[in-house]
């Protein structure tokens, strides 16, 4: 950890007009998701295009060091422009999708994948020319992760052999390859686990068709089956028994930052009631006079604060080597809960234009509420919470 890398972070919690938050914001509503979103929702349609100009905007990358071909950013920054792009993007599911991939599949090639592994996808993937998925969950097994079935039979020859289900994956449907979470040692549990880089396209490997959903609709989410799946020994990710290890680094990255588009989304979110607020009048005068509703709009202002604090304070917590596991649980739960209040706030302010599809207010509340189930679902955080406060369970 550097001063340098700790004060980036209080400026960027300290500053909420941030001039690298500010200047993907205005290029995202400028640029992206310009086309009918909501027959794009309909139609649970991925916006290829703009995952690719988001690509070339060098957000892909952002994280990535330089000797890998990215921007080397460091983790203040990474999250400024994630909250941009969530405030700008009115495509939350692209938005999402986008810092999933960041903070998952990326994340665990850049700190566990063998070079030959880094060399063959990182540059693809932050190019945009490819997606890939991160699977752990399983049809029969979601919060409990460690229940999972899905094997790998190590042969004679150092290949292993896939089999398994792997259900619910950010985007599952349309990755390019998978990295999988499979068990080498059955009856071992989170001990046997090991973790594999295996192509979509390989013999055995099933893409499922993208899965419909309430909300969130643009970001491809589908299951992926491995019947004899056969894979090389360089498939493997880290060592053979390390994959417990590389998930739970992993996941506490990305359940502590990957809300951070849901931040900005927020921001946005109380941008618009505050303007209708101001120009729609009952009774003669704006309906931001009634205290119903402007009350609703500063319970807005303090949910989104609350949020940005607490993503904020989890990457204090990354920066000066913490463990992340309090900090990740309480960022996750917090802005979780706060971003589903507020887009419930949002959608009364608006009234019946709340309610009809064509003004996108019932979307944003929509695809809030899947956040209360990825990365562990509100209940599993407080779970979290309470054992690390040593409160007996």
């Amino acid at each position: 950890m550097s001063d340098d890398a700790l004060l980036a972070v209080a400026r960027a919690m300290a500053d909420l007009h941030h001039p690298v938050k500010t200047e993907i914001a205005q290029w995202a509503e400028r640029e992206i998701a310009t086309h009918d979103r909501v027959d794009a929702d309909l139609r649970s349609t991925f916006a290829a295009d703009d995952w690719k100009r988001c690509a070339e905007r060098g957000i892909h990358g952002v994280m990535v060091p330089t000797e890998l071909g990215g921007s080397g950013a460091d983790l203040a920054t990474t999250l400024l422009t994630l909250e941009g792009l969530g405030q700008g993007c009115r495509d939350n599911g692209l938005a999402f999708a986008i810092g999933s991939q960041i903070l998952s599949t990326q994340e665990t090639l850049v700190r566990f994948g063998s070079e030959y592994q880094q060399r063959e996808w990182i540059p693809p993937l932050i190019a945009g020319d490819v997606l890939g998925s991160f699977a752990m969950t399983e049809p029969d097994s979601g919060s409990d992760a460690y229940s999972l079935t899905t094997t790998a039979e190590r042969r004679s020859d150092g290949s292993y052999v896939l089999n398994g289900h792997k259900a619910y994956l950010t985007l599952g449907s349309r990755c390019a390859f998978v990295i999988v979470f499979a068990s080498t040692k059955p009856g071992a549990g989170a001990w046997g686990l090991s973790t594999f880089l295996v192509p979509t396209d390989l013999d055995g490997v099933e893409r499922l068709e993208n899965r419909d959903k309430m909300g969130m609709r643009t970001t491809p989410f589908g299951d992926i089956t491995l019947t004899d799946v056969v894979v090389p020994a360089s498939a493997l990710i880290g060592r053979e028994g390390a994959g417990a290890s590389i998930f739970n680094a992993v996941l506490q990255v990305e359940r502590s930052f990957v809300f951070a588009t849901q931040v900005g989304a927020m921001e946005r979110q109380l941008d618009g009631s505050i303007a209708y607020a101001r120009e729609r009048e009952q009774g003669g005068v704006p309906i931001g006079n009634h205290q119903a509703v402007s009350h609703r709009i500063a319970d807005m202002k303090q949910r989104h604060e609350t949020a940005r604090l607490m993503l904020y304070r989890a990457a204090m917590a990354s920066v000066t080597g913490r463990d992340l596991a309090m900090s990740a649980a309480l960022a996750k739960l917090t802005a979780s809960e706060a971003g589903l209040d507020a887009a419930l706030s949002a959608s009364m302010v608006h009234g019946a234009r709340g309610y009809v599809s064509e003004f996108e207010v019932e979307r944003d509340l929509r695809d809030a509420i899947g956040g209360l189930v990825y990365s562990g679902t509100s209940d599993i955080q407080k779970n979290v919470i309470a054992r690390l406060m040593e409160i007996p369970q």
